[in-house]
């Protein structure tokens, strides 16, 4: 009698701890794909950064920020924190994937952030790209492109 109430309890534990783990792994899938999680935790690393827009990689586990003063940063996912970075100007290289949905990334600031990046769409990954360049411009050049159009009469600065 005693091994058929054993058996019993050991099975209501191992299915306990099964349900438990699977709720765990569904709520942090679900705490990837927060963008709002990803602007608390930006603005506690960086509180005098304003942010224009996010795109989240389809993983979810990184995620590309756009300041409003045309500077870029990036986070990564880690569960329970995210890790920020101000990406400097100049301190990045992007080379694309094969797939036209991603690219990948040498912070030459932070080398365990590097990796492979792919987005959900193509526009997307151009998009982010495109940040990424033009923050790789230093301050310097960008004068010097300022000036080019000005000799150009077109009214741009």
């Amino acid at each position: 009698m005693s091994l058929v109430v054993w058996s019993i309890i050991a099975v209501l534990v191992v299915a306990t701890g099964y349900y438990a783990t699977r709720m765990s792994k569904d709520r942090d899938e679900l705490d990837r794909h927060d963008a709002g999680l990803a602007i608390i935790e930006f603005g506690r690393a960086y509180p005098t950064e304003a942010i224009r827009s996010l795109h989240v990689t389809e993983s979810g586990n990184a995620v590309f920020v756009r300041l409003y003063d045309n500077k870029a940063g990036f986070m990564r996912n880690y569960g329970a924190h995210y890790a920020c970075h101000l990406i400097e100007p100049g301190r990045v290289r992007v080379m694309p994937l094969g797939n036209g949905r991603g690219f990948h990334v040498d912070f030459l600031d932070a080398s365990t952030q590097s990796g492979d990046y792919v987005f959900s769409s193509a526009a997307e990954a151009a998009e982010v790209s495109l940040w990424l360049l033009g923050n790789y411009i230093g301050p310097d050049e960008r004068h010097l492109l300022g000036g080019a159009h000005t000799e150009l009469g077109d009214g741009r600065v």
